[in-house]
């Protein structure tokens, strides 16, 4: 048994920790606790249960009412890792500033941005949403068209992400894509940017912004972009959606071609 006076000994240094590492613990209690707690009293993801915030407080067909909705759910009631409104705005400006045609987005999950992204699309541009777990895209599937796009404006591809790729050519006639956003695994960001390498889907000016380079990060990722003297790129900094003192960032990368 600790006695009292070593007990009060490390005390300071608890409570330095705690102030410290806060934002972390509010981040534990957010994302982890309060799902399982609501997983089982509620039988339904935390998937499902936002979007059921979203059907019921957004108004159908209007994005921005839709984003708006999942806004306040991640942020007030449970949290998801959505790009968020923050991040999401330097999104939306990569995506008014290129006016791509043809955008790849890695990592649909509940469909927050592919939401976001085609609302921000030149008029008959794609969107390919690709999801690894058929559970999330089932729902992501829903929010977009509840959004209002239709499957010629936005295509859900339920597949991992190494399986999509390679057949991206062959199966959906895309010559190279414009615009890529990652939101997926991190630790797929790296194999998956040397597939779109490989598979020559990527044409000199292709952009890529890769979010959560910084937390949880993507350092390999980032180590090979440094050295691999491909790309012109920047890191836009920025801290983790819903949750405020957690320092992160996306990486903007504009492909250059071999040279």
């Amino acid at each position: 048994m600790v006695s009292p006076a070593i007990a009060l000994a490390f005390l300071p240094l608890v409570v330095t920790l705690i102030i410290r590492y806060r934002y972390y613990f509010v981040l534990f209690y957010r994302a982890f606790l309060v799902r399982v707690w609501q997983d089982c009293a509620t039988g339904l993801s935390r998937e499902e249960r936002a979007f059921q915030y979203v059907l019921t407080n957004a108004t159908p067909g209007d994005p921005d009412s839709i984003l708006e909705a999942f806004d306040q759910w991640c942020s007030k009631v449970e949290f998801i890792s959505n790009i968020g409104p923050k991040k999401g705005k330097i999104l939306d400006r990569l995506l008014m500033e290129q006016s791509p045609m043809t955008v790849l987005e890695l990592g649909a999950h509940c469909g927050y941005s592919a939401v976001r992204m085609a609302r921000c699309l030149p008029l008959g541009a794609r969107l390919y949403s690709v999801e690894m777990d058929q559970r999330n895209a089932t729902i992501a599937e829903k929010v977009i068209r509840l959004a209002g796009f239709d499957d010629d404006t936005v295509e859900l591809i339920v597949s991992p992400s190494d399986e999509v790729i390679p057949r991206l050519r062959s199966d959906y006639g895309l010559e190279t894509v414009d615009f890529v956003f990652m939101d997926h695994w991190k630790k797929c960001y790296l194999p998956d940017l040397q597939l779109l390498e490989g598979s020559g889907l990527l044409g000199k000016g292709s952009m890529i912004l890769a979010d959560n380079v910084l937390f949880p990060g993507a350092p390999n990722f980032l180590r090979y972009v440094r050295k691999s003297g491909l790309y012109e790129w920047r890191i836009h900094q920025a801290t983790l959606e819903y949750i405020r003192g957690i320092r992160d960032g996306m990486a903007e990368l504009v492909y250059q071609g071999i040279k």
